[in-house]
Formats: structure tokens, C-alpha cells, sequence
């Protein structure tokens, strides 16, 4: 088989970043007829460009076979959606939006963050290529357009309706395998005096976190602010700020500019770069040594499911996030270590986890059925989450978080 180059830069990819194995669709759901028929297992295995640095996945799907049906709403996370809020209040003020404005956005979902300026009476445009999602975002009133973003497609619809004054693009720019491709279409999209803002998790925090359940086919590449930097300017687009979150466990929000536009970085982003070249990040070494922490990670989850098996208690899951799928195939756990697990999407309920076929239920089975144990499958909702389960120690359950290390609280 020939050597896989970079994405980004052409390299020949040599180094191995992580290697999970092999892994089915992370957001494919299974219907109950589909358990006896084969399932298709595609490798997990992360590599580092030597050259340019960006740490990626090869495209052993294609971006269209993964999102043109996808499974994933954004209005089911309470956290995720007042956080969409925050951004447009700050937004609006910043650039001072309105009327005569225009937001679009990129991998706009079910239109939960557009609704927040829509609201405002700013117009917006919604571009998402899943068209079971793009179909809910035009029942709330969102334009949506089922497309995947280009250059061509960028400059068709700048052109259609007109350029952006804020172009949005979260979760989605680790999502593409046509890296500069989707950087282009971003470019065209956003006027010469306009802004593009971009959310994606943070290498540093995976990597200091041992979050290695956010690596899964959807995820083709891991950002550092270095490598989207690299990324952003192959498109004609400087980085001049950025922001550090905590959402999906340490994310962080870059703001650029056209280049002819751009002026000076922000103090941010030098002390973002300073930290990255502090933790290695900035050469080949800051990647070794991630394998060996992985794999602590499914020791302490697998050690800890055998002895409560041993003994006779009962763990089942909460959540049925994407990274729980990569966690629970990566460390081989079925319904003998977890019975089932449960989740507030109806889009969810009744279907199995892709690899494992763990059963998923409604959230109120877990009240019903009183387990011992509840593993927390969406960790980086732990906040909102330990709220929303108090009621588990009602009768002495326990809730356990398996990232960054075991916990059982």
C-alpha cells in the first residue's frame, strides 16, 4: 500500500501519533434488525505529519458517507446551546450586527446557534450537509442549504447571498478531510473586512487531558493553534485572536481575518503558541509517549468493570456521545460489563452502539432499574451532568468518569 502523504503539506506520513485499532462508524446507530448483519470496522490509526506538524486521520470514509444522514442534534445539550447564546450576545456587540448584517454559518446543525441572532432580526444563512438535521434547522425558520463546503460551493453562495460579516464554523474544521478545500470556501464566504471564528477541541488539552475518546473517523485531523494557523493561511486567512474554552473538554475558539485585512495578533495568541512550544507541541517529541497514557486510561476502565462484575454489581451507561463509542470498542467492553445505556435523544432510543451493541434506553430506565454504577459516557458534560444525576444516590448510586483518570464519585 503507498505511504499516506499529509492533507495539509504532502508529507509523507511516517510517525504514528496513537494507534486504537480497528472501529465502526462512531455515530453509526444500529436498529434492532441490523444486530445479526456483518459491520463494517475501519482502522483507528493517528498519525503526525514530520513536516507540518498536523496530527490526522486518513479519510477511510469520506466526509459524505459520515454526515449526509448524521445522528448528532445539537438542541439536546442544554450546555452546548447556552453556550451558543454567550457567543452571539458577544458577537452582535462586537461587530455590532444587525438588519443590515449577515451570519453565516458552516456545519449549522439543527440551527440551534443561528436561532440566537435570527432572533435578533440579523439575517443568516445555514450551510449543513446532513439533510435530516438541515430539514429540522428550516422548521425553526433558519435558511439552511444542504451542501458540503468548497471553494466552489463557498463562491456560489457569496454569490447567491452575498458576502458574510461573521462566518462561523465550530466543531466542524477537525470534520473535513478537504482541509484546504473547506479553508478556501471559508475565505470566499466572509467579506474583506469581515470575521471568521472557528471552534475545535485543542490538541494540548487532549493530549494533558488523555481525552483520546474524541479521536474517531468523523475527526480527520487535531488542531493544534500552530497547524490551524498553517491550515487558515493556505486560504488566504490570518489568526488574530484566539480564545481558550472549556467546552469538549478544553476547546478553543480562533478568530481570523482576511490576510489583507488582518493587522497585528492579539497578546492571545502568542501566549496560546508559548504554552503549545512549552509542551513540546511545536516539534516531533511533544507526540511521543500519548500510546503508553491511552492505554492507562483502558487499564483503570477495564479493571474496574471486571471487578464490579466479580462482585455482582451493576454498571450501566449514561450517553451515547461518539467518543463513548471509541472508548468502549477501544477497551473491548460489551453488555456483559455495561448492561445498556441511556440517552436523552429519541433519535438514539431503542437503537444499539455501533461495535458493542449495547442497548440504548430513555433516561428514565436508570431511576427504574437502580443500578450501582452509572459510567458517565459524555464526561465533558461533567457539570451539567453530576446535576442532572443527583437523584442516583438516592439509593447509594455512584457515578463514574473514566477521563482523565477513574473516577467514582
Amino acid at each position: 500500500m503507498a505511504m499516506a502523504t499529509c492533507r495539509l503539506c504532502g508529507a509523507g506520513l511516517t510517525e504514528t501519533f496513537v494507534d486504537l485499532g480497528m472501529s465502526p462508524l462512531c455515530e453509526s446507530y444500529l436498529r434492532a434488525e441490523r444486530l445479526d448483519a456483518a459491520e463494517t470496522f475501519y482502522p483507528l490509526h493517528v498519525r503526525v505529519c514530520p513536516d507540518c506538524l498536523l496530527v490526522q486521520l486518513p479519510a477511510y470514509v469520506p466526509g459524505e458517507e459520515i454526515f449526509s444522514d448524521y445522528a448528532y442534534f445539537s438542541s439536546y445539550s442544554e450546555s452546548w446551546v447556552a453556550h451558543a447564546g454567550r457567543y452571539a450576545e458577544a458577537m452582535v456587540a462586537a461587530l455590532d450586527l444587525g438588519p443590515h448584517s449577515l451570519v453565516t454559518e458552516v456545519a449549522s446543525n439543527d440551527g440551534y446557534l443561528l436561532r440566537h441572532f435570527a432572533d435578533r432580526s440579523i439575517p443568516v444563512l445555514g450551510i449543513e450537509p446532513a439533510a435530516n438535521v438541515a430539514a429540522v434547522a428550516r422548521q425553526h425558520g433558519i435558511r439552511t442549504k444542504v451542501r458540503f463546503l468548497g471553494p466552489e460551493t463557498g463562491a456560489d453562495l457569496a454569490a447567491t447571498y452575498g458576502r458574510a460579516d461573521l462566518v462561523v464554523a465550530n466543531n466542524v474544521y477537525a470534520h473535513v478531510p478537504d482541509l484546504r478545500g473547506f479553508t478556501e470556501g471559508l475565505a470566499a464566504l466572509v467579506k474583506r473586512t469581515g470575521l471568521v471564528t472557528l471552534e475545535f477541541p485543542h490538541l494540548l488539552r487532549l493530549i494533558e487531558r488523555r481525552q483520546y475518546d474524541t479521536i474517531y473517523h468523523e475527526h480527520y485531523q487535531y488542531l493544534t493553534l500552530l497547524t490551524a494557523q498553517r491550515a487558515l493561511a493556505t486560504g488566504g486567512l490570518t489568526v488574530v485572536d484566539v480564545e481558550e474554552l472549556n467546552t469538549h473538554g478544553g476547546s478553543l475558539r480562533v478568530h481570523a481575518r482576511p490576510s489583507s485585512a488582518a493587522g497585528e495578533p492579539s497578546a492571545n495568541v502568542k501566549a496560546v503558541l508559548d504554552a503549545e512550544a512549552r509542551a513540546g507541541l511545536h516539534t516531533l517529541d511533544g507526540y511521543r509517549g500519548f500510546a503508553e497514557a491511552v492505554f492507562g486510561v483502558k487499564r483503570d476502565l477495564v479493571e474496574f468493570l471486571h471487578g464490579a462484575r466479580a462482585r455482582g454489581e451493576r454498571v450501566v451507561g449514561y450517553g451515547a456521545p461518539g467518543k463513548g463509542n471509541t472508548l468502549l470498542n477501544h477497551c473491548g467492553i460489551r453488555a456483559d460489563l455495561l448492561a445498556y445505556t441511556v440517552d436523552r435523544s429519541p433519535h438514539k432510543q431503542g437503537r444499539f452502539l455501533p461495535g458493542t451493541h449495547i442497548p440504548i434506553h430513555p433516561p428514565e430506565r436508570i431511576a427504574a432499574d437502580r443500578p450501582d454504577y452509572v459510567l458517565v459516557l459524555p464526561w465533558n458534560l461533567r457539570t451539567e451532568l453530576s446535576r442532572q444525576l443527583a437523584y442516583v444516590r438516592d439509593w447509594g448510586g455512584r457515578l463514574v468518569f473514566p477521563i482523565p483518570r477513574l473516577a467514582v464519585v
